[in-house]
């Protein structure tokens, strides 16, 4: 069975971030798995909160999938930090990632923001 990797944020109300992924993923076979850059407490109306995953937080979900699952491909969705960006960039890097998809998610549909203004500069670099 092929293997991905969602690298992106939890929605409460379960209509995007990893919990869209993973929906995904299982509807065309694929197994998922997930790192958590954020937690969004939002519903359909609109974004209440972002609480951001540590840069440990996240190096340590990245090192234990990878160190047991290698995934086939990964995607990436909301990363609202330069800091987080850079943990992803390094820990990819590291392990050769391969199949990346970048899928930026920077507005949510209510209008919230969901990235940091220096965290746009780093994720084009």
């Amino acid at each position: 069975m092929k293997t991905a990797l969602t690298i992106a944020g939890s929605d409460s109300s379960g209509g995007a971030g990893i919990q869209a992924d993973l929906k995904t993923f299982l509807a065309n076979g694929v197994y998922g798995m997930s790192a958590i850059t954020a937690l969004t407490a939002q519903n359909t109306c609109g974004v209440r909160s972002v609480l951001n995953s540590t840069t440990e937080f996240l190096c340590d979900q990245l090192d234990a999938i990878f160190e047991d699952i290698e995934p086939d491909a990964i995607k990436i969705g909301m990363v609202s930090s330069a800091k987080l960006i850079k943990v992803i960039a390094a820990k990819l890097k590291f392990r050769k990632a391969k199949n990346i998809v970048v899928d930026p998610v920077m507005i949510a549909t209510s209008g919230a923001r969901l990235i940091d203004e220096d965290a746009v500069k780093t994720l084009k670099e």
